[in-house]
């Protein structure tokens, strides 16, 4: 607890008014790879408690739009639709796919994991099983040429999942933000590209 209240970015984002650290992630990811734009249909997977909403919404400024999901609750944000509930469970990833209608989306991001345990036996089929999931649903919403950033955890299933990634988009770039802590094995993947023609 001490070194979460001690830590940098934590400290960061009470006083930019971000409900979390990870909005410093999303904000990495946007200075070097442009995801965001004005006028844009985003979904956010694992949104709770709502810091990379918060990014999403300050670039959007009121032109576009978020449907956001969480197992957890998240308090409302402008121009947000959250969705609360178990995306492995498909009728929550219907309600998605509902609220998307006939809109193309240009950008799935993806902040998922599971609760660790501290067993990497354990922890990692089932954080590699959620990236699966985000996949999934990216191939099934993006427009042609549209973008999914995804977390991932290195270690077994990872490169499998890599090339799975490089079959449905033209461009694979892996990203370490400094906001991520530096004994995570966390990692972002940013695909750019959709090739719908793939799925």
């Amino acid at each position: 607890m001490r070194e979460h209240l001690d830590d940098h970015y934590v400290q960061k984002a009470w006083k930019d008014g971000y409900r979390s650290r990870a909005s410093y992630k999303l904000l990495e990811l946007q200075e070097k790879d442009r995801l965001i734009k004005p006028g844009m249909n985003i979904i956010d997977l694992g949104a709770a408690p709502g810091g990379w909403c918060q990014v999403v919404g300050r670039i959007l400024n009121g032109r576009g739009r978020v449907i956001a999901t969480d197992i957890l609750p998240m308090d409302a944000l402008p121009d947000v639709t959250f969705i609360q509930g178990d995306f492995r469970e498909e009728a929550v990833v219907q309600e998605i796919l509902d609220l998307a209608g006939s809109d193309t989306v240009d950008l799935v991001i993806s902040d998922m994991a599971p609760n660790m345990s501290g067993n990497n036996a354990v922890d990692q089929p089932r954080a590699m099983y959620l990236c699966e999931l985000a996949l999934d649903m990216a191939v099934r919403v993006l427009k042609p040429g549209g973008t999914f950033v995804v977390k991932v955890f290195q270690g077994e299933g990872y490169e499998e999942y890599r090339k799975a990634i490089q079959a449905n988009f033209a461009v694979l770039k892996s990203r370490k933000p400094d906001a991520s802590r530096a004994r995570s094995r966390e990692l972002f993947l940013v695909a750019t590209g959709f090739r719908p023609s793939d799925k």
